[in-house]
């Protein structure tokens, strides 16, 4: 089957067709580096990584761009208040943006351009749009305006009645109800301390959404295949970018839009104020592991609201419990009479998989066919009628799948030296009949988040999910 997707300019299922056969070239909006990211960030980025990771499974070749914005409102007024560089400031965030990435296992993009070093190009473009007609200048600060643009607002669907005459607005963000002509480039004043260019416009800085407009083509080309991002970014953010973008171009901006809900948590918005705000590190400062909270953003269809609880992490460690000991047991069988039904549950499950995914990446379905799978083969041990053959067949299904997924422990997720020792330690204990001591190291390693597994093949661990 062929991938299709939702397309939210058209509001319609269509098939991806590359622009160039087996490559795709994406845009992802990236974090504004102001402060740590949150985990309503990370649910988008990790609808992203599922579509990215999905694609290459199906043989494309992805280039993928995701933008730092590193010069906005937020982080000019964050440095200031601190008395720090604007490049100090975001440094911090920076940095810790892709460690929060890698923990949780989202592949890295090919392009991670920054605003700060593409203002050259942004002042271009600015030049581009004023000649034909679609940008003026006021005091110093460049607008572009809506109206001279005939296909404003065919992303977000808004109306245009309201909108007044010459109505600018200056801030980054704003709501449809204050729909207006939107900054391009913003003079210095002193808000801005010493964060500005000198460029052909003047003594300034870009605006944001002029940022996106400018990485991303610059990067994928005037016209790309897919643009992503969170639902909060279709207004303004979006649309400026199709209207800069086109108006400079006069060619299609991306082919296919697509934007994942909001996450909220504990059925309501997400917010400082409410006490339920979440980063990444103080989800993990409770207990539940990067892989677990990775399960949990990824299990809901990027379309509908995920609704975040701390059981819903729970669950999902039961769930990835389930899976990697299903790996790591079916490893360890030695294979026994074929009953001939192995060969059509991998082919079902495989089938299914892709057959869920190819349908708007519907996670849901793809899990369930990953899960009767395991049932299905888990059945088959315990009955001992899984051959050998079958039973490294089944392991490569899954390895195949979790190319997507991500689930399983990785090579380099061994134990150190100090976790080693305590493991032999412990077994000495338990040969010298010392069971109060083997017990106090079990708990002890516990802590530290490893399980001990007593089998009769030996003591074995694992890594508390």
């Amino acid at each position: 089957m062929a991938l299709r997707l939702t397309n939210t300019m058209t509001r319609k299922q269509e098939e991806l067709k590359p622009i160039d056969d087996n490559r795709v070239r994406m845009y992802t909006c990236g974090p504004t580096v102001h402060d740590f990211a949150h985990i309503g960030n990370y649910r988008t980025y990790m609808f992203e990584d599922l579509l990215r990771r999905f694609l290459k499974y199906k043989g494309y070749e992805v280039i993928q761009v995701m933008n730092l914005t590193d010069v906005d409102d937020k982080t000019i007024r964050k440095s200031r208040e601190q008395g720090i560089t604007l490049d100090e400031y975001t440094e911090k965030y920076k940095k810790a943006f892709f460690e929060d990435i890698d923990m949780l296992r989202i592949e890295r993009a090919e392009h991670y351009p920054a605003a700060t070093e593409h203002v050259s190009e942004m002042v271009e473009m600015i030049k581009t749009l004023v000649k034909k007609g679609l940008a003026y200048e006021v005091e110093g600060n460049y607008y572009f305006s809506i109206s001279k643009f005939n296909d404003y607002g065919k992303l977000s669907h808004i109306d245009l009645e309201g909108l007044k005459p010459g109505a600018r607005v200056a801030a980054d963000e704003y709501e449809k109800e204050s729909i207006s002509d939107f900054a391009l480039w913003k003079a210095w004043d002193e808000n801005d301390g010493d964060v500005y260019w000198e460029t052909d416009l003047g003594k300034g800085r870009p605006g944001w959404h002029l940022e996106c407009s400018v990485m991303s083509m610059k990067y994928l080309g005037e016209t790309f295949d897919i643009h992503t991002g969170g639902v909060d970014n279709i207004f303004p953010h979006h649309e400026n970018e199709i209207a800069q973008s086109e108006g400079a171009t006069g060619k299609p901006f991306a082919n296919l839009w697509l934007h994942s809900e909001h996450l909220i948590v504990d059925g309501r918005k997400m917010a400082k104020s409410l006490n339920n705000f979440y980063t990444l590190r103080e989800v993990m400062e409770k207990g539940f592991s990067a892989v677990a909270v990775r399960y949990a953003l990824l299990s809901t269809h990027y379309r509908q609201q995920l609704n975040f609880t701390f059981e819903r992490i729970a669950a999902a460690a039961n769930a990835l419990e389930r899976y990697i000991d299903f790996y790591n047991n079916l490893s360890d069988y030695k294979g026994g009479q074929s009953s001939g039904k192995a060969e059509k549950y991998i082919e079902k499950m495989l089938t299914g998989f892709e057959t869920s995914l190819d349908d708007d990446l519907n996670i849901s379905a793809a899990l369930a066919e990953v899960f009767d799978f395991i049932r299905d083969i888990n059945r088959l041990k315990a009955e001992n009628k899984l051959s050998d053959d079958e039973r490294i067949r089944a392991l490569d299904a899954l390895k195949k799948v979790d190319t997507v997924l991500d689930f399983l422990p990785r090579d380099d997720e061994g134990i150190d030296a100090e976790i080693e020792a305590l493991i032999q330690k412990r077994a000495e204990a338990k040969k010298q009949r010392n069971f109060t001591e083997a017990d106090k190291i079990r708990d002890d390693l516990l802590q530290k988040g490893i399980i001990l597994e007593d089998t009769p093949s030996g003591t074995k661990w694992k890594r508390k999910i």
